[in-house]
């Protein structure tokens, strides 16, 4: 990052003194990834200037990495000719990520510059769910037939392969294009040259229907050690694939909009910084004001039990340890089954085994904070032996309950098609909060006689 951060100081400095010499040496030993980073910590002019010194072919390949602010300001500032061959040159599946992105106008116009036939594919593509197999695949795959021999194998693969995104697999297909098998490329150069493809093939692949949630795609990577899977329609056609790299980019997506639905953000795909304080607000507002909103209910308890209160004003004292508490012990419980539900190591069905964990881990925890808990309001701060005794028995029934909540809430979420990160921590937290508060005040007027 150091590396990063003196190259983008070189670069501004060499801007400034129009010192194009060493930026375009420099820029030949840089590595794509590297170069498309810094320009993307440019301003839109400077990040231009930079990559019009680029040759060509590294031009188009640093494109492909550059934030999609950046690239929505070099599609304002360049000619449409030259736009259109930087499009042109990118691989497919990143062709369709740069027109997702871009403003309908921009678009429109690079499609109008489009063979019909190609401008068809791309309306199909661009017209899958934003978080379906289709919309990140690519067709730039070799495909074979299983009568071809070896040696025709590989001189096709050696035809079409500068073209493909990727070679290592290769899949069998028949007239009607329905996928019969796959082949490494591995096994075809070790095989004899005389050997067919339909001998040699594996007929078991691991494939996803066009319509399929990428979550589930990127599972099935995790599960098989893919490097590319294949994608078919209703009908078993082979119509694309797709590759690691996409993969790992839905697994940051989705890690990343876990996170910020834990957060109580509203999702967002773009960077913190590429973001204004507008934006920033707006995210978090809603979520802000929804808890605030149903925060009221704690404050409904209180007024409800004010008698008990007034009868004992000491109560009040221990409200924020037992709420504080009860909070973080549903948020623990739901971190791990969210986690676990999108690591697919749990399901829906796992409800009760769920409930039989966090029951026998409440009990534990719930005792030990409730015993220690009491030594020290009997011994340390000299509380009454009833009042202290209302608080660890509010405690451990609170820990119990929330570590249950915070368990089962987001297994109910993922049953009912809602994402089990709404159920995160501040949700659950304000869920408990009214619980503990409801636990407390009943233990009280019970137990103290109020």
């Amino acid at each position: 990052m150091q590396d990063l951060d003196r190259t983008t100081e070189l670069f501004r400095h060499w801007i400034e003194e129009k010192n194009y010499r060493h930026l375009k040496y420099h820029l030949a030993q840089t590595p794509v990834q590297d170069i498309a980073e810094v320009l993307n910590k440019l301003d839109a002019r400077s990040s231009l200037l930079v990559f019009r010194l680029l040759p060509k072919e590294k031009a188009v390949e640093v494109f492909a990495y550059l934030s999609e602010k950046i690239r929505t300001a070099f599609s304002q500032m360049i000619e449409e000719d030259e736009l259109k061959s930087l499009v042109e040159a990118l691989s497919f599946d990143d062709k369709i990520d740069f027109l997702e992105e871009m403003p309908a106008n921009v678009v429109k116009k690079i499609l109008q510059r489009t063979p019909e036939s190609e401008r068809k594919l791309i309306n199909q593509f661009l017209n899958y769910p934003d978080d379906s197999a289709g919309s990140i695949m690519t067709i730039e795959f070799v495909d074979l037939r299983a009568e071809m021999t070896v040696a025709e194998a590989l001189e096709h693969v050696r035809y079409t392969g500068p073209d493909k995104e990727t070679i290592y697999t290769c899949y069998v297909i028949d007239n009607e294009r329905r996928l019969q098998g796959a082949i490494t490329l591995k096994e075809l150069v070790l095989a004899t040259p005389e050997a067919v493809i339909r001998e040699m093939m594996s007929g078991d692949v691991v494939a996803v229907k066009t319509h399929e949630d990428r979550e589930v795609v990127a599972a099935l990577f995790k599960k098989y050690d893919l490097l590319a899977m294949p994608v078919v329609d209703q009908e078993n056609r082979l119509v694309g694939i797709i590759t690691i790299d996409d993969v790992m980019d839905v697994l940051e997506a989705e890690a990343t909009e876990d996170f910020q639905r834990i957060g109580g953000i509203s999702p967002t795909e773009e960077s913190y910084l590429a973001q204004n304080v507008f934006r920033l607000a707006r995210n978090r507002l809603f979520w802000l004001l929804a808890l605030m909103v149903s925060a009221t209910f704690t404050g409904r308890i209180i007024q409800h039990f004010e008698t008990v209160l007034q009868g004992m004003v000491i109560l009040a004292a221990f409200i924020p340890m037992l709420m504080d508490t009860g909070g973080n012990a549903g948020a623990q419980s739901s971190t791990l089954v969210i986690r676990s539900l999108a690591l697919g190591e749990i399901r829906p069905r796992d409800a009760w085994r769920v409930l039989v964990r966090e029951m026998g881990v409440s009990l534990i925890v719930g005792l030990v904070l409730g015993i220690i808990n009491f030594l020290r309001l009997v011994f340390l701060e000299k509380t009454g032996m009833d009042i202290a005794m209302v608080v660890t028995a509010t405690l451990i029934v609170t820990v119990f309950l929330a570590k249950v909540v915070g368990g089962l809430l987001p297994l109910g979420a993922k049953t009912a098609r809602i994402d089990p990160a709404i159920m995160a921590s501040p949700l659950i937290t304000t869920i408990v909060d009214a619980l503990a508060l409801i636990v407390y005040f009943s233990m009280a007027s019970f137990l103290l006689g109020l």
